[in-house]
């Protein structure tokens, strides 16, 4: 099955329900510098994207939109890759596949949806270039925030996320910067193998963060605590972090707390499916040898 099949015109008048998009009043917007040819995706996302935001507006006052739309997206398959399907860059939307990088964007840019009430489906690739992409420039590779420390550092400067690193403890440990994987092996990557010229701005990319560390929870700490509850909240993003040389971050995926203590909301490839993991965050980390703890990203 291929990725992205067609480009489609994006306006009110190609969303074959209209009567959701009259019942939202959802109001076309300018698209932020986006044009068309820079734009894939399938009849299907924008249909989902309308869908979901359609229910979203209709939840009750104080919903916590981050975990409502990261547990309707529950199911979906996992597949690795999906936004190196192309020759050049363009922005890919694709709510049918995702990996945990995607998964967590998509339900941001949802999230961003509902936060400026802006429910159309221009409005969510608007946000998923500015949150994607530094600055929010047009979809280029070497502006794409390839690692997810950039991506943290690029979304704080924008006023999107901030990520949280007091109080000591439970953020007693600290993640000194080391990133080198891609440039090191460009061939594991489609556009670097075909663009040998890329690879100058990602290594400057590299050294911009290997100037910086982080505080994080060591796993042996994330334990059904007062504490613990009291700083991580439903809806952070999390991001684990890892001994794998070359990488500052393994897997992320979203917060959520039940009863027996704090659960991932996650893309998982060893599940094959995004799923909300059965077994507490602090179980499931302690089986996960090259991960070391968690660093946690809270949406504004």
């Amino acid at each position: 099955m291929a990725v992205i099949t067609e480009v489609y015109t994006r306006s009110v008048n190609a969303f074959p329900f209209k009567g959701i998009v009259a019942v939202c009043m959802l109001i076309l917007l300018p698209f932020y510098h986006i044009s068309a040819k820079d734009v894939q995706y399938e009849k299907e996302d924008s249909l989902k994207v309308v869908s979901l935001l359609s229910e979203a507006v209709r939840m009750p006052s104080g919903t916590n939109y981050t975990v409502f739309f990261a547990r309707k997206l529950i199911g979906l398959p996992y597949v690795a890759h999906t936004l190196e399907v192309n020759d050049t860059e363009k922005l890919v939307v694709n709510l049918r596949q995702l990996d945990c990088t995607t998964y967590v964007e998509n339900v941001v840019a949802l999230t961003l949806c509902m936060k400026n009430r802006n429910y159309t489906f221009d409005s969510f690739c608007a946000n998923l270039q500015k949150i994607r992409y530094r600055n929010g420039d047009a979809p280029y590779y070497t502006k794409r925030l390839h690692y997810f420390t950039d991506w943290i550092e690029d979304n704080t400067r924008k006023g999107i996320c901030k990520e949280i690193q007091s109080p000591n403890p439970p953020f007693s440990a600290v993640q000194k910067m080391n990133v080198y994987y891609m440039t090191t092996y460009p061939e594991k990557y489609k556009m670097l193998k075909s663009h040998r010229d890329y690879i100058p701005a990602i290594a400057a990319a590299e050294k911009q963060l290997n100037s910086k560390s982080y505080m994080y929870i060591p796993k042996n700490r994330i334990t059904n605590t007062s504490l613990l509850r009291s700083v991580i909240k439903n809806g952070d993003i999390i991001a684990l972090t890892t001994t794998l040389k070359g990488l500052d971050i393994q897997h992320i995926g979203f917060a959520v707390w039940h009863e027996d203590g704090l659960h991932l909301l996650n893309a998982s490839s060893l599940r094959h499916k995004v799923v909300e993991e059965q077994m507490a965050l602090y179980s499931y980390l302690q089986r996960q040898r090259t991960m070391t703890g968690v660093r946690i990203v809270r949406i504004l």
